[in-house]
C-alpha cells in the first residue's frame, strides 16, 4: 500500500487515516490512537465550536446540511459538536484526549474518491482599511450596500433551477436579466445617486481586495472603527485576476501571491480598471457588530474557521486539516512553510471556493494575518469528525 502524499513523520494519526482513505474503502475510518498535535489554543477552538452550535440549534435536526462526503443532518453534526466540546476539558492531556476521540469519533475523508483526496488550501483575512463616511478629500471609491433591484429567480416569480442555486439579477420589462457587472458599477457608476454608499475608501486596490475577502475593518478619520461584512453578490461568476495575469504572461505562476498581485496593480495603475473588470462578480456589504461573520451568520475565528463550497460540505461541522502554512520573514517575505494539523469548523464559503478540492483558511485581522493569507497556497487533507453511532 502506497501513501498518496508526503507527510511529516509526527503526523502519525493522520497518516494512518490517509493510508486507509487512499484505498477508498471504507468511506469512514476510525481515528487512530496517537499524540495530539494541534498547535493552537484550546480557547479559540471552544469559541468556534460555540458559534457552530448556535447556528445548528436553530435548524430542524433532520435537515440535510451537507451532501459530501455523505449526507449529514443538522442533528448529527450538532451531536458531534456537543460530544467533541465535552471532551476538550482533557486538552492539557493530549494522550487522554486522543484516546477519547479515537474511541468516540470517526474520521471521514472529504471525499471517498482517491482522485479528490488532495485539497488546495488558500487563505483569507479581514483587512484594515482607512475609510470615510463621506466622499471627497481622496475618499472617492464607495462601498455599496445591497441595491433594492437585486432580486433572485424565485423572487421574480420563477422556480429555482436544478441544484437549488438561486439565480440573481434585476427585472427589466418583466424579465429577469443579469445584474450590473463590476465595470458597470465601478466605472460607469450605475448605482450612484441611490444612497447605497456605506463608506468611501482611498485606494481602488483596497476596495477590490475587500470584495475578495468579504469583510473588513474600516478605520475612520476620527479614530472610530466599524466592520463591514458580506451581504450579497451580483450573481455574476467570480473570475480570478491572478489567473488572468498568469495566463497573459504578466506574472509568473510560481511568483503569484496576493502580495505579488497587489504589487503589479500598484506598479501598473493604467491597467487597473481593465484588470478589475475581468472579475464581473461584485460584492455588496452591510454594517455588522463585532468581528467578521461567515456565511452561517456567526463570527469566524482566526485559525479555527474554514470556508468550503456551501453546496457540498456539512455547514458548521468539526473537521481536521493537515497542510502547511507560510513562515513570514522579517521583511514580510515568504521564508518557508510549517506543517500544521488543526481542528477547524466549516463556517464560511466564498465565490472562488468551488468544488470538493478547495478550502479557504481564515487567518484573522490585520497585516500579519494578511501576509499569511496572501502566501497561503498549499495542498493538504480535510477530514470531518463524526460521532460514532454504535454507542
Amino acid at each position: 500500500m502506497v501513501l498518496r502524499c508526503k507527510l511529516s513523520h509526527w503526523f502519525l494519526w493522520v497518516a494512518m487515516a490517509i493510508v486507509f482513505a487512499g484505498c477508498a474503502v471504507p468511506v469512514t475510518v476510525s481515528l487512530p490512537l496517537a499524540t495530539m498535535n494541534d498547535d493552537l489554543d484550546f480557547a479559540s477552538l471552544r469559541l468556534a465550536i460555540g458559534y457552530s452550535v448556535a447556528y445548528l440549534q436553530k435548524l430542524p435536526p433532520e435537515r440535510i446540511i451537507g451532501e459530501q462526503p455523505r449526507p449529514f443532518t443538522a442533528g448529527e453534526v450538532l451531536d458531534s459538536l456537543t460530544a467533541f466540546d465535552a471532551l476538550l476539558g482533557r486538552w492539557p492531556c493530549r494522550d487522554c484526549l486522543a484516546r477519547e476521540i479515537a474511541a468516540r469519533f470517526e474520521l471521514v475523508p472529504s471525499s471517498p474518491a482517491p482522485s479528490e483526496e488532495e485539497i488546495l488550501f488558500t487563505g483569507y483575512y479581514q483587512p484594515v482599511i482607512e475609510a470615510s463616511l463621506t466622499s471627497g478629500e481622496g475618499f472617492d471609491y464607495p462601498i455599496y450596500a445591497v441595491p433594492a433591484d437585486l432580486v433572485s429567480q424565485n423572487q421574480a416569480g420563477r422556480e429555482v433551477g436544478n441544484g437549488g442555486e438561486r439565480k440573481l439579477g434585476r427585472i427589466e420589462e418583466g424579465v429577469l436579466v443579469p445584474y450590473y457587472s463590476r465595470r458597470e458599477i465601478d466605472q460607469l457608476g450605475v448605482l450612484r445617486g441611490r444612497n447605497l454608499e456605506i463608506a468611501w475608501v482611498k485606494d481602488p486596490i483596497d476596495l477590490f481586495f475587500l470584495h475578495i475577502q468579504g469583510s473588513g475593518l474600516l478605520r475612520l478619520l476620527d479614530g472610530r472603527e466599524i466592520t463591514v461584512g458580506y451581504a450579497a453578490q451580483n450573481g455574476l461568476p467570480y473570475r480570478s485576476i491572478g489567473r488572468l495575469l498568469i495566463d497573459n504572461g504578466k506574472v509568473p505562476k510560481e511568483e503569484m501571491s496576493m502580495q505579488r498581485l497587489r504589487r503589479y496593480l500598484t506598479e501598473n495603475p493604467a491597467e487597473q480598471e481593465e484588470i478589475f473588470a475581468y472579475n464581473e462578480s461584485y460584492v455588496f456589504f452591510r454594517l455588522i457588530d463585532g468581528g467578521p461573520q461567515g456565511s452561517l451568520g456567526v463570527p469566524v475565528t482566526a485559525g479555527r474557521s474554514v470556508a468550503t463550497d456551501a453546496r457540498l460540505f456539512p455547514r458548521g461541522a468539526p473537521a481536521l486539516v493537515q497542510t502547511d502554512i507560510p513562515i513570514i520573514g522579517a521583511r514580510g517575505e515568504l521564508a518557508g512553510w510549517r506543517p500544521v494539523m488543526r481542528f477547524v469548523l466549516n463556517q464560511d464559503t466564498g465565490g472562488a471556493i468551488r468544488g470538493p478540492q478547495r478550502v479557504d483558511y481564515y487567518f484573522g485581522t490585520g497585516e500579519e494575518a494578511g501576509a499569511l493569507a496572501g502566501y497561503m497556497n498549499r495542498p493538504g487533507r480535510l477530514y470531518f469528525l463524526v460521532l460514532k453511532n454504535d454507542r
